[in-house]
């Protein structure tokens, strides 16, 4: 709140000089002070949601354990469900992937099922995100997997 045309903070400053004016106006925002950014790591206690939550969606579900910006904790697992999920398109069966954000391991299966559809695989992350998100696949550790 102003008082008399200054700011409250400017109470050590003298008076302007008659006939200018007293209203300094509005204050330039000042920036805070950089915080630092969070790091991201994985969850360690995330896991797969209990049977009954899986339940609950009405069509089959499976976990793969994936930290996010990472690798597949248990690859032979993770190919396992990858092959499965695309089997199950194929058949013309519903399919749907999913992560925290959508982008990174979600496109990271995305190109995974194009592999497994016949696109060259040094063109699986182009066509992914192409035609799932501009960011899929968003670290050398998804793309390695």
């Amino acid at each position: 709140m102003r008082a008399a045309g200054r700011w409250p903070d400017d109470a050590h400053r003298r008076d302007p000089a008659p006939g200018r004016n007293p209203d300094p106006g509005p204050r330039p925002a000042e920036p805070g002070p950089r915080r630092p950014r969070p790091r991201l790591r994985a969850l360690p206690g995330l896991r797969a949601p209990p049977p009954q939550a899986r339940a609950a969606l009405g069509w089959p579900s499976a976990w793969i354990d994936w930290p996010d910006f990472l690798l597949p904790r248990d690859r032979d697992e993770a190919v396992r469900q990858i092959r499965a999920l695309h089997e199950r398109a194929r058949s013309g069966a519903t399919a749907e992937v999913a992560c925290g954000g959508g982008v990174g391991r979600t496109g990271t299966v995305i190109a995974c099922l194009a592999v497994l559809s016949g696109v060259a695989p040094s063109e699986a992350v182009a066509w992914a995100r192409e035609h799932h998100h501009p960011r899929a696949v968003e670290t050398p550790g998804n793309a390695a997997g």
